[in-house]
């Protein structure tokens, strides 16, 4: 059995050296995450929010001041609205709507050869049609804040040196660079987002990435540019038959971010030659007739086009994982790095605290590694093929690509196989599918009236969403109060698992922030700290009351919707589907979004109450303890 959040099987004393056996200062976590970018940010802020003990390390003395990563996509910028993050980077970040191509040919000049909506609304199905263009540090500040507002900072300048498995987790060695001595951490988990060089990823692999390197070179200038080039604003694929290819995209604070590749030819670049002015004059030279200057350079960088990912995301024992760039790397140029990375955090952070609180078994662990690895790979194939294209100079090609990846671009077509959290559907009538993301969907929230969209509504605190669709609440009643009486009950594995989570919730409460006093989380948790229980209705508010609910439901007051505000498709047809007279269809959210598994009943039927119960029983038990 796993020591609970108690600390049971922890030592909260000093600890000894791992090899010297000298006493040393010791800090005792559930959780440890090395590195403090974008995915160690995201896993750590919300284990924190979970309640998880959590301690940050990052080997770095400040958070990231300019470049590197720059670009939220649409699902990006949806989790951050989830989370209640999203408000400052909207605020600062630029957006980009729309893509155009150039090219250059000898016998013809630098000139638009197309120009597109970059998420079509009829193929990308988003809230957010755009990619909003923040950079790295800007994304840091919004975790850092939140974590600092819940009690936890991170502990800087402390480079990983090594870890050690033990009968009580992991023990892991920092070297404190500034008093040059080593510092000891305990935890039941150890997760590495240390960054393309992890050290963690070598210590655990002898194989650390599996893929290719390319010799192709391509500099990185922000700044603010003064040009006559006409779509400066726009994200911008440049290609010029003789001397390369530029990638234009617009930032914050009135600055430009320009990819410029650095040889046209296969022959690799020597490095000390890529100094700023040489891939100045690079994109001088591929931007001709255009005249280009900058006023400021904020940041300048070169990188090397690999596609490659780790062989494993965990460790044998799955007490140690690696996520973002540690567990996978490719070019930056389809602004995915950090949006990838940040979601294998988010996979991994509410499984680790259904583990730790003991409401999972650790064998919910093993499908971080199913899930995760699979978008790494469909990331690497997809980046295989953009790269080349962008070598090629083959702007047709370019566009073919960006086309027919365009739904994983923006994040809403990263899709998980079938496992005992997404179970395959028998007859898909709507557009939620097992193993995918929720679709926008609005409706109205019975009890204020106000119109919300049913994909944000609910905070996301660690806990699953059990949605009740029905176009009759009182001609279906009798089947929602034996569902809603059994997931109530010990009787049930949802019963037993809310009971757990009651005890351990109690024990080790999520921290509140002054926010919360206004946006009120609690209210979507009133009956169960794992499940927020939710009903849709397509009745009119005048013929149904909250007194019309089983008691579970009338509890869940905040989360009763009708389905009335006459768009076509409804938000009842777009998500499931239509639904029959006296029938009731169940949707299971899982807490990071994504839809887990999908069920239909005829309420008019005998048992089809208890028949739902078996079913919720079968899904929820494969993976809860219960």
């Amino acid at each position: 059995m796993s020591p609970g959040l108690d600390g049971e099987g922890f030592r909260n004393d000093p600890t000894t050296d791992m090899e010297s056996g000298s006493e040393t200062s010791e800090k005792v976590s559930h959780v440890v995450v090395i590195g403090a970018g974008p995915a160690g940010l995201m896993l750590a802020s919300n284990l924190v929010r979970y309640g998880i003990k959590t301690t940050i390390v990052d080997d770095r003395a400040d958070k990231t001041s300019t470049g590197r990563a720059d670009g939220l996509q649409p699902k990006t910028i949806e989790t951050f609205k989830q989370l209640g993050l999203a408000g400052p980077l909207l605020q600062k970040g630029a957006r980009i709507y729309d893509i155009c191509f150039w090219n250059a040919t000898p016998s013809h000049p630098l000139r638009r050869i197309g120009r597109e909506v970059h998420y079509p609304p009829g193929v990308v199905d988003v809230q957010d049609p755009f990619i909003l263009l923040v950079h790295q540090g800007m994304v840091e500040d919004i975790f850092l804040e939140d974590l600092a507002l819940r009690g936890v900072e991170v502990i800087r300048n402390l480079p990983f040196s090594r870890f050690k498995e033990t009968e009580r987790g992991v023990e892991t060695e920092c070297e404190d660079i500034l008093s040059k001595r080593p510092r000891f951490f305990t935890s039941q988990y150890l997760v590495g987002c240390d960054g393309a060089h992890s050290k963690i990823r070598k210590s655990l692999f002898d194989t650390p990435y599996q893929g290719e390197h390319s010799n192709s070179a391509w500099g990185v200038l922000d700044g603010v540019i003064e040009t006559d080039f006409p779509d400066l604003w726009s994200k911008a694929v440049i290609t010029s038959e003789t001397e390369g290819s530029i990638l234009c995209i617009p930032r914050e604070k009135n600055m430009t971010r320009l990819y410029i590749e650095l040889h046209p030819g296969s022959a690799p670049i020597d490095s000390k030659a890529a100094t700023e002015e040489f891939v100045v004059q690079r994109a001088k030279a591929i931007m001709h007739p255009f005249k280009v200057s900058w006023e400021t350079v904020e940041w300048f960088g070169i990188y090397r086009v690999g596609q490659r990912v780790a062989k494993k995301f965990s460790s044998e024992s799955e007490k140690v994982f690696i996520a973002g760039d540690a567990a996978h790397c490719h070019s930056p140029k389809a602004a995915q790095g950090m949006n990838v990375s940040m979601h294998d955090a988010f996979n991994l952070s509410w499984k680790l605290n259904l583990v730790v609180r003991g409401l999972s078994p650790a064998s919910l662990l093993s499908t971080y590694e199913q899930e995760r690895r699979k978008i790494a790979q469909d990331l690497i194939d997809f980046d295989y093929d953009h790269a080349g294209a962008f070598a090629s100079g083959d702007p047709k090609a370019l566009a073919e690509n960006f086309a027919r990846n365009i739904r994983f671009i923006s994040g809403v077509g990263a899709e998980y196989s079938e496992n005992a959290l997404n179970l395959p559907e028998k007859i898909r009538r709507g557009a939620l599918q097992p193993g995918c993301l929720m679709v926008p969907a609005r409706l109205t929230r019975y009890i204020d009236a106000n119109p919300v969209n049913l994909q944000l509504e609910i905070p996301m605190i660690g806990q699953f969403r059990l949605f009740f669709f029905t176009s009759n609440v009182k001609s279906t009643s009798p089947f929602l109060e034996t569902v809603c009486a059994e997931v109530s009950s010990a009787r049930t594995v949802l019963g037993r698992a809310t009971a757990a989570a009651a005890a351990s919730y109690a024990a080790r409460g999520q921290p509140a922030t002054e926010m919360d006093s206004y946006t009120q989380p609690q209210r979507y948790v009133p009956v169960s700290k794992l499940v927020t229980y939710a009903v849709v209705t397509t009745m009119p508010k005048a013929r149904v009351e909250i007194a019309d609910l089983p008691p579970l439901l009338q509890s869940s007051r905040w989360t009763f919707y009708l389905d009335n505000l006459m768009r076509m498709p409804s938000a009842t047809e777009k998500w499931i589907g239509p639904l029959g007279d006296g029938e009731v269809a169940i949707v299971n959210i899982r807490p990071d979004g994504y839809v887990g598994s999908i069920g239909r009943w005829n309420a008019h039927k005998a048992d089809s109450g208890s028949e739902a119960v078996s079913w919720l029983n079968s899904y929820y038990g494969a993976f809860l303890n219960g």
